[in-house]
């Protein structure tokens, strides 16, 4: 199965030397980052590899994954943590 990729760089290009730079200057984006990282790769590999688990499991990980997504992204936006 062919599994888009939904890190932080492939859906914000445009912000990556902000993200980058919230990385180390901001603990809780930082924390937050890596949450969502852990999130993404755990979806991607279920998806990838088929792995059985229920839908309701994986669409509760996905809506995490947007939660998460949605506040990183608010933050990159306001250039601050």
């Amino acid at each position: 199965m062919n599994v888009d990729h939904h890190d932080l760089h492939h859906e914000f290009p445009e912000y990556a030397e902000a993200i980058h730079g919230l990385k180390i200057s901001s603990k809780h984006f930082a924390r937050l980052f890596d949450e969502y990282h852990a999130l993404t790769s755990k979806v991607e590999a279920l998806e990838d590899n088929g792995s059985p688990v229920a839908d309701t499991e994986l669409e509760g990980m996905k809506k995490q994954r947007l939660k998460l997504k949605d506040e990183l992204y608010a933050m990159l936006k306001a250039g601050k943590a």
